[in-house]
């Protein structure tokens, strides 16, 4: 089955609040529409910088215990979170290939790791 959603773990973590830690989410692949959609909301018009907090927004699952993920909550995300979660989005929207065929330096033998095993995991 092709698999569409991808679990990650925040490095800081998000603070509701109430002060309640969620670190642990799930994004969803981007769609053509998450990435051209932005492009229409008079926040990214005046700040092409705002596009990431509307595209993550959009794609962000869940996280923790919270009912949903809008851009206001992502609009507090710590810096280091909202990096994170940049490259992790481009590591899961970017990749042509499941698997990373590597090759021991040791032995030579050659071998094949699926893609989840070398995403960043934030802890």
């Amino acid at each position: 089955m092709f698999k569409t959603e991808y679990e990650f773990t925040l490095p800081r973590g998000f603070v509701d609040k109430d002060g309640n830690l969620h670190k642990k989410g799930v994004m969803r692949l981007a769609t053509a529409k998450d990435e051209i959609a932005p492009l229409q909301d008079h926040r990214v018009r005046s700040n092409q910088a705002y596009m990431i907090i509307i595209l993550l927004s959009r794609v962000i699952t869940r996280l923790g215990e919270l009912n949903s993920v809008d851009s206001r909550t992502v609009e507090q995300f710590f810096s280091i979170d909202l990096d994170y979660l940049q490259r992790f989005y481009q590591k899961i929207n970017e990749s042509e290939n499941t698997d990373l065929s590597l090759k021991c330096p040791h032995c030579s033998e050659e071998m094949s790791i699926p893609f989840d095993e070398v995403l960043p995991s934030g802890e």
